[in-house]
């Protein structure tokens, strides 16, 4: 372990938190642009397992200090996860990018309906409305990670 990489990690997740009361309400779900965002950016500087370690540590506090709810849980590792896959396998951001659109709006839309609402919270929920929720959340944090990515490049902060 790089105390470099380490102390990117914590820097991403303290961004997913402090950021994290900007949200998008949807029944009983908080939607999280910045986690996506998150994400994208773990994924890609850091590697899968710091994507989900990052994301569920985020997800942790977000749920210790009220700001999220247990959905937080399969969106947010499921798409850190796919993303972090992604770019090993392709060296690219934007497949990257469809990693956790595809993570987090698809797979983790189908998590949280079947298994985390109602087993956890005790909830039915619609697929349809979440997996829109969740999908319009990741694919805005989504844009906004790959932009970042761009800007950390040019900047000379991070190198591909």
């Amino acid at each position: 372990m790089k105390t470099r990489d380490v102390a990117r990690a914590v820097i991403l997740a303290a961004i997913a938190v402090a950021l994290s009361w900007f949200f998008i309400p949807v029944g009983i779900s908080k939607c999280y642009p910045v986690q996506h965002m998150v994400n994208v950016l773990a994924a890609v500087m850091l590697g899968p397992g710091y994507a989900v370690i990052i994301a569920t540590v985020a997800a942790i506090i977000r749920n210790i200090l009220g700001l999220g709810t247990l959905l937080a849980f399969p969106g947010g590792m499921i798409g850190a996860l796919l993303a972090g896959f992604a770019y090993r396998l392709s060296k690219n951001i934007y497949v990257a990018g469809l990693g956790e659109v595809v993570g987090t709006g698809i797979l983790g839309s189908l998590a949280s309906v079947w298994i985390v609402a109602p087993l956890f919270m005790g909830k039915t929920m619609a697929l349809a409305t979440l997996m829109v929720a969740f999908s319009v959340s990741t694919i805005g944090g989504t844009i906004i990670g790959v932009i970042a990515l761009h800007l950390l490049r040019k900047g000379g902060i991070w190198e591909p």
